[in-house]
């Protein structure tokens, strides 16, 4: 492991500070729009285009790599983030944030495939599962700081958005400055909606409500806790109990996986979750009992989206898995867009609670699906299957790929 964070610590520090950037304007945005008096279908709307633009980003931003080359855009794109970032409070208009919004899932759809394609470069076949868990923890833990530096100053300012463009504005520097060379960025092939489909139903479905129910609790969490009359603080501890909770519950999770059915546990964690919901609508428990929500939602939210990708690779050949993690991430991308949508039209006619019932009805959704593909097709052998491996809702197919790739070794 200290071999690894020796060639990549660049690239990891680089990533930590993007993600406490990106973190950070995610939140505040949700508690700045309702001091400006935007509405809560405005602010879902809002929420609903960084996914879209991270939608957009990457179907386009391979190409543009393949045209101009990783420095280039990386650059580029890096500098539209700073710059977006310091507009927000200049331009106080949903529809413009809006417009600002696309541009910046854009821009971090094409950071993060430029950082893992340098990621996966610099790592070697043995170091490759080390390196991915090295990233992946350096954005948990950007997610997290990022929860914290909400405190630093009033919301209603401009400092809140000056400190995440400076932070975004430093990260560049370790990346371009270091000697690694860029990495070469190839065409995959194409796998068809139908082919994925046949390949792995639950994992495309899944993948679709799991895209939703991410983009509805991290995007509208600060919306609901807005309305909810939570303070900054309460908002950004909730918003932390969250990763908190993923960190800490996918390795005992992802353990689990490599031992069992995974439909199996991916139908009981959607049980629990669903239940988890419908208890939180029904007590209404106060802040301390949120936080507990908030710990075991995450747990449960972050290892669910892994092991969808770990099931799915088991019934992938290695040919097939880069444009199998395109087709999945698409999947999720489009549930995204959707999920900050409905949730704001359900917790505009129904308050707060809104946020709960359509988290719980996704993953009710989720548990009967996979209950009944357990009907219908039978479990590979456990010796069979690859192994779990964590991967962030917020990867992009690089970076999914990879793990499938690492999964599909430890199987032959």
């Amino acid at each position: 492991m200290f071999k690894v964070l020796a060639s990549t610590w660049p690239l990891l520090l680089g990533v930590m500070l993007l993600m406490v950037g990106n973190g950070v304007q995610a939140s505040l945005l949700g508690i700045r729009g309702a001091i400006e008096g935007f509405s809560t279908t405005q602010l879902a709307v809002v929420t609903s285009a960084y996914f879209a633009g991270f939608l957009i980003g990457s179907q386009i931003v391979p190409g543009m790599i393949r045209r101009v080359g990783h420095v280039r855009v990386f650059a580029a794109l890096g500098s539209m983030i700073s710059a977006v970032l310091v507009v927000y409070p200049v331009l106080p208009d949903w529809m413009i944030w809006t417009a600002l919004r696309v541009l910046i899932g854009f821009s971090f759809s094409g950071v993060y495939i430029t950082a893992e394609s340098w990621l996966n470069n610099t790592a070697t076949n043995q170091t490759r599962g080390q390196a991915m868990s090295a990233y992946m923890m350096v954005q948990m833990l950007g997610i997290i700081a990022s929860q914290a530096l909400l405190n630093a100053a009033d919301p209603s300012g401009f400092t809140l958005f000056v400190i995440p463009s400076v932070l975004v504005s430093l990260a560049f520097m370790p990346i371009l400055l270091t000697a690694t060379p860029t990495p070469t960025f190839e065409t995959t092939r194409r796998l068809s909606f139908r082919e994925l489909f046949r390949i792995s139903p639950l994992g495309v479905i899944g993948m679709l409500l799991t895209g939703a129910i991410f983009s509805a609790m991290f995007g509208m969490a600060s919306v609901w806790g807005t309305l909810a009359e939570l303070s900054v603080r309460e908002i950004s501890i909730f918003i932390g109990a969250i990763y908190v909770g993923g960190l800490l519950l996918q390795y005992p999770i992802g353990w689990a996986s490599d031992r069992m059915d995974r439909r199996q546990l991916i139908l009981g964690l959607a049980v629990v979750a669903g239940l988890l919901m419908a208890a939180t609508v029904a007590l209404q428990p106060p802040f301390w009992g949120l936080i507990g929500v908030a710990l075991l939602l995450g747990g449960i939210t972050n290892p669910v989206y892994s092991l969808l990708i770990a099931y799915t690779n088991d019934f992938l050949g290695k040919e097939d898995m880069a444009a199998a993690s395109a087709g999945m991430l698409f999947m999720n991308g489009l549930g995204a867009i959707c999920g900050p949508l409905v949730t704001g039209w359900i917790m505009e006619r129904a308050g707060p609670g809104g946020f709960f019932v359509f988290i719980g009805l996704l993953y009710g959704g989720l548990a009967l699906y996979a209950g009944w593909r357990m009907t219908q097709r039978a479990a590979p052998a456990v010796a069979d299957t690859g192994a779990f491996a964590s991967v962030a809702p917020t990867a992009s197919s690089i970076a999914v790929g990879m793990v499938m790739e690492r999964g599909q070794e430890t199987a032959d």
